[in-house]
């Protein structure tokens, strides 16, 4: 009887992990479409991966105490996490923004690394289930990018108002600077930069992928179909950052997987090519489509303040708050979170986002915490998605100078997640276990 309820729990454990990780790809559609039918249950609907992450949260502790596991809460990054949430719950207390505020600042600074601990724990007590998440990842990749195929090539761009998309809850798409000739799709996600940047993950992705496994041939269709439509998301999004963040994070790969396969000649071309591109920029600076798409600068666009300057200040506005509030400003503080109290403030940098939240010790424990996941996925580089994800991860910290980029719920869960399936299983890929799953 013990046996079985505890076979019951794991896999209600795995079936929550699995339902969050699907389903956070339809996170937009879902917390609008649903909070219009029911706006009494806006709060609830909008919360529901938060609430399944507790009950998770329950289970892992039974789990880990049954199986006499619970050693595992020695990790270091499950340390560092725990020490991560408690300095959150500290500093909420310390200088309370309101119940609202605090709580929104609390879910969306931790929901990320809580659930990265939550499938760590999964995978080290039964890492076969990492093919699962696998799967259920490309799934949500091919919902993500064929919408977004469709929004480009067939759909009205104002398609998402039917199901509640307004400027009050999510825009439907948005613009370059206001220009009309520009549209910013969105797909399922919040908004054209999670999309750029999701997009441009899953193309890292498949990249390490098409470099390091060998039999792959059966698998060229999903790929082709994930390629194109990931590379048509990634545009559309008009996402700078984005670009930028991929661009790195595939040299990354190429890098890592042929620096010793490459001769020198190859090398010097790469050079010249990089120096053509840059050049070529330069040179068509002043044209109309560099300067609406690259630098994001239109007079006639109807904004009193482009993009440009906007960054800018808020880097400026985040800097000295950072310098005179070493201990933060609060949890929910800053953000959309922010929103809900009387003093709204945007930081577009998530470091910066980080240390107005919880200060500069908040934010080395943030940086510790990410340093340990990279440096384990970086042990692990000869595994397909153990590269993949390092590169990517590097990229999204790219994006992270410019936007709060672990903020957006999909973009975090994903990748965190994600890592947790490799560094947690990281035992099981290198005994040779995971050789049917992917390792070479």
């Amino acid at each position: 009887m013990v046996k079985s309820s505890r076979n019951y729990l794991k896999k209600a454990y795995i079936g929550i992990l699995l339902l969050i990780f699907g389903g956070i790809v339809l996170q937009g559609p879902i917390s609008v479409g649903f909070g219009t039918l029911c706006p009494s249950y806006e709060l609830l609907i909008k919360s529901w991966k938060e609430i399944l992450m507790l009950v998770a949260g329950l289970i892992a502790l039974f789990l880990l105490h049954k199986n006499k596991q619970m050693q595992i809460l020695r990790d270091p990054v499950i340390f560092a996490i725990g020490a991560y949430g408690i300095l959150h719950l500290v500093m909420m207390g310390y200088t309370f923004t309101g119940w609202s505020s605090s709580l929104a600042g609390l879910a969306i600074d931790l929901r990320y690394v809580l659930y990265f601990g939550l499938v760590y724990i999964a995978m080290r007590l039964y890492p076969e289930y990492r093919q699962m998440f696998i799967k259920v990842g490309i799934a949500g990749a091919l919902a993500v990018l064929i919408f977004a195929i469709l929004q480009v090539f067939l759909l009205p761009k104002d398609v998402l108002k039917y199901i509640g998309y307004n400027v009050n809850t999510i825009s439907p798409y948005l613009t370059v600077d206001q220009n009309q000739n520009y549209i910013r799709i969105n797909s399922t996600l919040r908004g054209p930069n999670p999309l750029g940047a999701y997009a441009g993950m899953v193309l890292v992705l498949i990249t390490a992928a098409i470099v390091k496994l060998k039999n792959i041939k059966d698998k060229w269709p999903l790929i082709a179909i994930l390629s194109v439509s990931g590379v048509v998301a990634l545009w559309a999004s008009y996402s700078r950052s984005a670009w930028a963040a991929t661009a790195v994070a595939i040299v990354v790969v190429m890098a890592v997987a042929g620096a010793k396969k490459l001769s020198p000649k190859v090398w010097v071309l790469s050079g010249i090519i990089a120096a053509v591109v840059i050049g070529s920029f330069l040179i068509l600076g002043n044209t109309q489509f560099i300067s609406n798409i690259f630098l994001h600068e239109n007079p006639n666009g109807g904004s009193s303040v482009n993009s440009n300057e906007g960054h800018i200040s808020s880097l400026q506005d985040g800097l000295k708050q950072m310098v005179s509030q070493p201990l933060g400003d609060g949890v929910g503080s800053t953000g959309s979170a922010s929103l809900q109290g009387s003093n709204p403030t945007i930081i577009e940098n998530q470091y910066l986002f980080t240390a107005h939240e919880v200060g500069w010790f908040g934010l080395i424990l943030f940086v510790y915490i990410f340093t340990l996941v990279m440096l384990e996925l970086w042990k692990l580089r000869q595994n397909w998605l153990a590269l993949g994800l390092f590169a990517s991860g590097i990229g999204l910290a790219v994006i992270g100078l410019l936007l709060p980029v672990w903020v957006d719920d999909t973009v975090s869960i994903i990748w965190w997640g994600m890592a947790a399936t490799v560094v947690g299983s990281r035992w099981y890929i290198v005994d040779g276990r995971g050789k049917k799953h992917g390792k070479h």
